[in-house]
């Protein structure tokens, strides 16, 4: 029987490297797309190519842009996916407030471009969008769940809204197996430096070797529901197993503060946070979600999925990875 095989965008990026990793070891045949080829080596899935029976032989990687549909017409048409992962895209809602139009076009018109490209394939191809808990903006209510309205605050999040819908009509209007992960943050060592989580777990380490004097935050009151990023790409996978289909929240349900994170990553190091953070109103950004809190009972009724890693282990992790690597 042919090994199965899987598409997935944003492959470099944090969600997408483990992903890929996840999918080798289930002895999937995995393509991606690649944005800048010029930065794979240095990026979170440089670990693979020094297997030599990983590289063109089960991983495959296909230099691309979303703005060129016919090239990846092309592409996707020659993998033939059974199943397809779409994770790329502008991933800062702050940034989004600055570049509202780049945001819409990388994250919405991009989605939607591929899910045209999948419906004209010979046979379907299982989709799974990445989209995120920004596309609740201010709920009315906390936890949100899969029946939560959608009200998102930024172009970011109705960018992200705009494509979760798209994927719910293309599998209502054209039988097409889509569905979207709606995720709330998830962390790990491979998290990009610019989100807060890694910037703190950076800062704790760096001070504690003496390489650093201080932490700059904006506000420390901002919650989050902050989980463990490879249990969140294995609800992924589970998924696109499902028959049918479907629509999943995959969160912890638990919220903590930045300053919870703070005190947390300086306990890893032995130091005292408040001896150096420092605030920095440049840093508040204008819109602030209103304690996103996911309800994840569904993904475990119906899946079988939970978030194994506790937020004090979580933070340890990351001090821990960012202390050793110094």
């Amino acid at each position: 029987m042919p090994s199965p095989v899987a598409f997935i965008t944003g492959i470099t990026g944090q969600d997408g490297s483990y992903l890929a990793d996840l999918l080798l070891e289930k002895d999937y045949a995995v393509h991606g797309l690649v944005h800048r080829p010029d930065a794979v080596a240095a990026s979170h899935i440089r670990h693979l190519f020094a297997k030599p029976d990983i590289i063109g032989k089960r991983l495959f990687l296909h230099n691309g842009a979303f703005e060129d549909a016919t090239h990846l017409r092309r592409v996707i048409s020659r993998a033939k996916p059974d199943e397809f992962y779409h994770l790329a895209g502008q991933s800062s809602p702050r940034i989004s407030l600055e570049l509202p139009e780049t945001t819409v076009d990388s994250v919405g018109m991009a989605t939607l471009r591929l899910l045209e490209i999948l419906r004209d394939l010979d046979r379907p191809t299982k989709f799974l969008y990445a989209s995120s808990s920004e596309v609740f903006g201010s709920p009315s209510h906390s936890p949100q769940d899969e029946l939560t309205p959608l009200n998102p605050t930024t172009p970011y999040g109705a960018a992200k809204a705009f494509s979760q819908q798209m994927a719910r009509i293309y599998r209502i209007a054209y039988k097409l197996p889509t569905c979207s992960a709606i995720l709330y943050n998830h962390e790990s060592p491979r998290r990009s430096g610019t989100f807060v989580t890694m910037k703190i777990a950076r800062a704790a380490a760096r001070i504690k070797k003496g390489l650093q004097n201080e932490l700059q935050l904006g506000s420390l009151t901002g919650k989050r529901d902050w989980g463990w990023a490879p249990d969140y790409v294995r609800g992924m996978w589970m998924m696109l197993q499902a028959d049918p289909v479907d629509d999943f929240i995959l969160a912890t349900g638990q919220l903590h503060s930045v300053e919870e994170l703070v005190a947390a990553a300086f306990r890893c190091v032995g130091l005292e946070w408040k001896d150096y953070e420092r605030h920095d109103p440049a840093l508040l950004t204008t819109v602030e979600p209103v304690s996103p809190c996911g309800n994840p009972s569904k993904a475990s009724r119906l899946l079988g999925w939970k978030n194994t890693v506790p937020f004090e282990e979580m933070i340890e992790r990351l001090v821990c990875s960012e202390y050793d690597g110094l």
